[in-house]
């Protein structure tokens, strides 16, 4: 079985990060999509790794992208 979603803790896990830092993303409307079904939170696979391959490709050039970015959680 392919895995779809990941939960707040295991994205947090995957990306080294506290589970509370996704939590101040969702607040400021920043980092990858979410899905909200009643109190649980998923992130589809498909919107991590859209939102990783975004964060690598300014990464790497001159102007710092998502830096630019209304809402980016990285400034």
């Amino acid at each position: 079985m392919t895995v779809k979603h990941l939960n707040q803790v295991e994205l947090a896990k995957r990306w080294n990060i506290s589970p509370r830092t996704l939590e101040r993303w969702r607040f400021l409307k920043a980092g990858p999509c979410y899905l909200k079904i009643g109190w649980r939170v998923a992130y589809r696979v498909e919107d991590i790794e859209a939102f990783e391959d975004e964060v690598i490709r300014y990464t790497n050039t001159e102007t710092r992208g998502p830096a630019n970015r209304d809402n980016s959680p990285f400034r």
